[in-house]
């Protein structure tokens, strides 16, 4: 993610205190080395003191493709300067409101209130920005001995999930499952609202793509299958190249189509379909791995939504809540074989599946535990009439001690922080739908996060 800064100081100093400026030009580049230190591409405009100026920097920060603008006063700078450029810009404004000392006693030499006086820039603009009616975020504290950076990130990254949820293009293999209603959203919907445009899947052009595999490509993806997954003697060499060849296919129409996210009904795999004669579980689970969104069942929402946390959160998976374990306070966690082979303990185990749902035969499936770590279960709960809320509970996900007899499938327990049955009453009462996005992120950083997320979107944000 990419993100502006855009320093402020004060022309009269330039002309009256020449000396300053290379003082206040090392602290800008401090502040950049630090928003890069936390992982973001920083476009850093130059130090700006006039209208022109300001500008002239806004327009190059917009079109960086930056995501949001961080200001910053170096000391103080009059806001009819700056306004007219930052209230007009379509970018979110984050205000950092810091200084270069952390200390300023009583024994602090006088010099120094020229290089520590932002604060009250800061007042002067945010005045500003109110009376034109911008919105916009203030972040206050020093930025070395507080959290104040960090909380900026935070804020970016649900940034960074509504700009990935904007837009994003899902393709549908099949059609939604009949019957599920919860993530049951009309397209134009989708699309009016969050961009998102749904590409349906041409089971013709499927059949040729599949037919057009080469056995140097399935033999590329079988080496480097053997170096992610432990093999089971059940993976015949027949069973192994049906399912490479299909998922291969999938893979190329996703990246023909630039696709960054997809959702499988698994019902749509039949043996007399050509486009589609096994389910794709493997390419499911590294698609996920690669960062694209992934929903079973039809499920185009959850699917935008696991593609636009995966932007901001890698270790992330799909998930559904299967069965509650009072007695631990927990909930198994599953889904019939696709999960991000990256949140995984241990190496996967590739077997074959018995598959008795349709006519297709037997795929190959990559079986795992979801590891040991704080998560927080992510859900973009429909409400009615246009409305939709994003649920956040925080827990973990349990550490396994002793036998797993449940192996021969995707597991993992969430203990959410909450009491289990308090969790789920409060879960349902919101409207919270049986498709998930699970993200290995503490409360401390996800809920700042996910609350900027459904804000940039409109969402109601729910915590459990």
């Amino acid at each position: 993610m990419k993100i502006g800064l855009l320093p402020l100081y004060l022309k009269l100093y330039d002309d009256a205190c020449p000396f300053m400026r290379p003082r206040i030009e090392a602290f800008r580049e401090t502040i950049a080395g630090r928003l890069a230190g936390l992982g973001f591409g920083v476009a850093a405009a130059p130090v700006c003191t006039l209208k022109a100026e300001f500008a002239e920097a806004v327009a190059m920060i917009e079109g960086s493709g930056a995501a949001a603008i961080v200001t910053l006063h170096l000391s103080y700078s009059p806001s009819l300067e700056c306004i007219d450029a930052l209230a007009a810009t379509r970018l979110p404004l984050l205000v950092f409101d810091t200084t270069e000392s952390y200390e300023f006693g009583a024994s602090v030499n006088a010099d120094e209130i020229m290089y520590n006086h932002g604060i009250h820039g800061v007042q002067d603009m945010c005045n500003l920005l109110i009376r034109r009616g911008k919105s916009f975020k203030v972040f206050a504290g020093h930025y070395e001995r507080s959290d104040a950076l960090r909380r900026i990130a935070d804020y970016c990254r649900g940034l960074e999930m509504a700009a990935a949820f904007r837009g994003m293009r899902v393709g549908l293999v099949g059609k939604p499952f009949d019957g599920m209603g919860d993530f049951a959203v009309p397209f134009d919907e989708l699309k009016e609202k969050f961009g998102i445009e749904v590409i349906g899947y041409d089971f013709d052009a499927a059949a040729e793509r599949i037919a057009a595999v080469t056995a140097e490509e399935i033999e590329s993806e079988r080496r480097a299958d053997a170096g992610a997954f432990d093999w089971d003697d059940s993976v015949t060499g027949e069973l192994y190249e049906r399912s490479a060849r299909v998922c291969i296919a999938v893979r190329q129409w996703m990246r023909e189509r630039s696709l960054s996210a997809l959702t499988v009904n698994f019902l749509a795999a039949q043996k007399d379909s050509p486009g589609l004669p096994i389910m794709p579980f493997t390419e499911c689970g590294k698609a996920m791995a690669r960062g694209a969104g992934y929903a079973g069942e039809g499920d185009v929402l959850t699917a935008a939504l696991c593609g636009a946390v995966l932007r901001a959160f890698p270790e992330t998976t799909f998930t559904e809540m299967f069965c509650p374990d009072w007695r631990g306070g927990s909930v198994f966690m599953s889904h019939m074989g696709e999960y991000n082979y990256n949140i995984g303990a241990g190496r996967p185990r590739l077997t074959e599946k018995d598959f008795p749902y349709t006519t297709a035969e037997n795929p190959a499936v990559a079986y795992g535990t979801y590891m040991p770590g704080k998560a927080t279960l992510v859900n973009l709960a429909p409400r009615g009439g246009g409305a939709y809320a994003l649920i956040a509970a925080h827990g973990e996900i349990l550490e396994i001690r002793g036998e797993n007899r449940l192996s021969e499938s995707v597991s993992g327990w969430f203990k959410p922080d909450a009491p289990l049955a308090e969790f789920l009453e409060k879960y349902s009462l919101a409207g919270g739908t049986h498709h998930s996005a699970l993200s290995y992120a503490a409360s401390s950083e996800a809920a700042p996060a996910f609350a900027a997320f459904a804000e940039a979107m409109g969402f109601e944000y729910i915590e459990i």
